[in-house]
């Protein structure tokens, strides 16, 4: 069932609204301005056609074919065989939601008129996600000059060949169309490459990817807070005016957000911090965090141009009367914005795995070692710092860059590329992580915190207070050993599930 509806223009989708399609199933909507503009475009390209003027993917091959006549009757067989040639990537599939984000993206920037593509495609886009028709989509395959080798699947859903999800249930992408209604299209002039020549799959997966970054630091700076709690640490690194002895916009944001979160908490009284000056994992984490934040701004900035803006090769101008070979396909400048988000989160990895080292450690907390209640008879903690440190090592790897790593290709005329699909797929795999190495965290808080409950003056604050509750509400207290395969699966789900987030700010309004 849909719940609401986005309208379409080509210049303002936002990163939200393009998660509110993928995942709530909102319905979209084309404005008239942006679809009378891909009209007139498309009339340009009969126009030149009819002169014969030499256009890249229109009279004139791709690649390195691009001095291959294309002979106006053969036009539609031209474009069905580019988008069958061009149906070469492998698996896994890309989620459901994350086609949807794929195709929501790429119909907003075909509707700024710089494809010429048949308005009916566009048509056909709106009616296959208000209707769930979901192509299945190979996700690997593309080196990011374009997502050509997997938006090719989609494109050939649309003209009723490969497979595609229709509400959910996987069949012949002829039988999903016909189930909801719709026939395949029938492609011609420029239409296969305008389908294919997109960076839609990264751009798709990234907005779904930056919401969940931007998700995660909230939650991150949450769960800090609450072990700074357990912790007994020091407050005095969150003083705004400390912090506004150096303006980095994310510190500040983190520094006041762990302040509200704080709100309420014991630590703010006198002479409660263990010592001095903590370890720099507690003492510099909203630095840390501040750093994501940071790179999410630049990032958010590069991705909302790529998402309203034309990636099309050759790109039509209707107004001029022309059409132009370009490199409007090269998204390297958020590229690296990716490659900067995973860099950051690697160190917000490192310092959550040494603050839940520390809060098993006796020398920091003057808490029992392991944080077990019964040192003779339960080891507790001992041996889950081993799961935490595989997990970050892998982010420490998946955040080596890759955007430079490429090869000549297509008769060597395509020498640059980026990688950008996977760039993004990979920061994806770095927050799954980070769920779980978070989650490991707010156990071993909770676990501290119900230790400490019986000392002087101890209360949690505002957020501490929500963690603690959540996680109990699915993980006990670990009075005796167990399975703790289970706790860190069950802290993932909780962290994941966003119950955390949604009942901190609820607080924070009321």
């Amino acid at each position: 069932m849909s719940r609401g509806k986005i309208l379409l223009t080509g210049k303002d989708l936002t990163i939200e609204e393009v998660v509110k399609v993928a995942r709530d199933n909102f319905e979209v909507e084309i404005s008239e301005e942006a679809y009378e503009r891909a009209k007139k475009s498309r009339e340009l390209i009969f126009e030149l056609a009819k002169k014969n003027v030499p256009v890249y993917g229109l009279n004139r091959g791709v690649g390195a074919n691009k001095d291959r006549i294309i002979d106006e009757q053969f036009f539609h067989e031209y474009n069905v065989n580019l988008v069958r040639s061009h149906c070469v990537a492998v698996g896994p599939e890309a989620s459901i939601e994350e086609v949807r984000a794929m195709m929501v993206v790429r119909l907003n920037t075909l509707l700024l008129g710089c494809t010429g593509i048949q308005p009916e495609i566009l048509l056909m886009y709106k009616e296959m996600l208000n209707k769930h028709v979901t192509p299945v989509v190979p996700e690997r395959g593309s080196v990011g000059e374009a997502d050509i080798a997997c938006l090719s699947h989609i494109a050939l859903a649309m003209i009723g060949e490969g497979e595609a999800y229709f509400n959910k249930e996987k069949m012949p992408a002829s039988i999903a169309l016909e189930k909801a209604g719709l026939k395949p299209v029938k492609l011609g002039p420029k239409d296969g490459l305008a389908l294919v020549s997109s960076n839609a799959l990264s751009a798709g997966e990234g907005c779904l990817v930056l919401y969940d970054v931007d998700n995660l630091v909230d939650l991150a700076d949450m769960i800090y807070s609450f072990s700074l709690e357990a912790f007994r640490g020091n407050v005095s690194p969150l003083d705004e005016n400390v912090n506004k002895a150096r303006p980095f916009p994310g510190q500040n944001e983190s520094a006041a957000k762990v302040r509200n979160y704080l709100k309420g908490s014991y630590l703010w009284k006198p002479n409660i911090a263990n010592a001095l000056q903590d370890p720099l994992c507690f003492r510099c984490a909203v630095h840390i965090h501040g750093a994501v934040r940071d790179t999410i701004r630049f990032l958010k900035e590069m991705l909302l141009i790529q998402i309203n803006s034309s990636d099309d090769n050759p790109c039509v101008l209707f107004k001029q009367e022309d059409i132009k070979s370009c490199g409007n396909f090269e998204p390297i400048s958020w590229t690296i914005g990716f490659e900067a988000v995973g860099i950051a989160l690697s160190h917000l990895s490192k310092a959550s795995c040494y603050r839940t080292i520390k809060l098993s450690t006796e020398h920091f907390t003057k808490l029992a070692r392991f944080l077990t209640p019964d040192p003779e008879h339960v080891i507790a903690y001992g041996t889950i710092q081993k799961p935490f440190a595989a997990l970050d090592a892998e982010i420490r790897h998946l955040a080596n860059p890759v955007s430079m790593d490429f090869y000549a290709v297509a008769g060597e005329i395509e020498d640059h590329a980026n990688n950008t699909p996977y760039v993004v797929q990979k920061t994806r795999k770095i927050v799954d992580n980070l769920y779980y190495i978070l989650g490991i965290e707010a156990i071993h808080a909770a676990q501290a915190a119900d230790l400490r409950k019986n000392e002087p003056d101890f209360n949690l604050g505002l957020a501490g207070q929500v963690v603690y509750e959540e996680i109990r509400r699915r993980i006990p207290f670990l009075d005796k050993d167990r399975n703790l395969t289970v706790d860190i699966q069950k802290a993932y789900e909780v962290l994941k599930g966003g119950s955390i987030q949604k009942k901190v700010n609820e607080l924070l309004k009321s």
